[in-house]
């Protein structure tokens, strides 16, 4: 006889594992510890086998009679239901594993050691912010250009041109890394650059060479502090960012050699920056 919801929602725990068979093979084991496992007994050639469906209740008994149906149409084309399960469960790690989301991770792990703390962590946030949940379960392989911009546009709508920017440079990075190490055939990002609005370059205020003399003469005349006039001096001497000039410590600075060696922390890409000292240079710092 076929079970009932009844019969099985009533089906209690006993001293040692006891079957309650559906047919077709099917039955449910009852365990001592009161789990109750959906398993169908089959033969390949002289040899027994079983697969297991799942645990009562997460998969009803309704579920359980369709997966049965399915073992026998594997059966009766000559597969192994055994076989197949394995094989959709590989199937399903792969794809966690080959997800945009666990490459894109892998990406910013390998690259964020040559990057600042700062842009390492605004990356990560744009992607886990506008990308992840919208594609990052996805098989990066299955992910098509469409799908990628109709994500982007997102950002687009938002108005937030520059973290767009960045945003689909770091998408192409990751459809490349993983293209390279062999786990997608294309790059759906490479092509949509012209699909989406730029930000707005900002030029930043300048001067032209016929402005400097009277700059100079300005500065001269600066009657605000004394360190403010000589910094700027000194930046337009060295061409030192700001942040290196006012991070700068007495102890990078050998007046001896004549260099200005900039301490590699403060460098965007963690580079040495060596700064031959002036004349001119030398009577400011001093």
């Amino acid at each position: 006889m076929k079970l009932t919801a009844t019969e099985i929602k009533a089906a209690k725990p006993k001293e040692k594992a006891y079957k309650m068979a559906d047919g077709g093979g099917m039955y449910l084991e009852v365990f001592p510890n009161g789990t109750k496992s959906w398993r169908m007994k089959y033969r390949m050639g002289p040899k027994e086998k079983r697969v297991v469906f799942g645990v009562y209740p997460t998969v009803s008994l309704s579920e359980a009679r369709t997966k049965r149906e399915e073992a026998k149409r594997i059966l009766a084309e000559g597969g192994d239901p055994s076989q197949e399960k394995q094989a959709e469960k590989a199937a399903k790690v792969l794809a966690v594993q080959n997800s945009f989301e666990s490459i894109a991770i892998e990406w910013h792990n390998h690259k964020k050691e040559n990057w600042s703390q700062g842009y390492a962590e605004d990356i990560l946030e744009y992607l886990t912010k506008d990308i992840f949940p919208f594609i990052g379960k996805r098989a990066i392989n299955e992910i098509k250009p469409a799908e990628m911009l109709a994500v982007l546009r997102k950002m687009e709508q938002r108005g937030v041109l520059d973290k767009l920017k960045k945003t689909r440079q770091a998408c192409r990075q990751i459809f490349t890394h993983a293209v390279i190490t062999g786990r997608a055939e294309n790059n759906p990002v490479t092509d949509l650059s012209g699909a989406l609005k730029a930000p707005k370059q900002k030029h930043f205020p300048h001067l032209n060479v016929e402005e400097v003399p009277a700059f100079l003469n300005e500065l001269n005349k600066y009657s605000g502090s004394m360190i403010t006039r000589i910094a700027t001096k000194l930046l337009m001497i060295t061409g030192l960012r700001t942040i290196e000039l006012r991070t700068t410590e007495w102890a990078d600075i050998d007046f001896d050699k004549g260099i200005w060696q900039i301490n590699i922390k403060r460098m965007k890409m963690y580079c040495p920056h060596i700064v031959p000292i002036s004349h001119q240079g030398r009577e400011l710092l001093e």
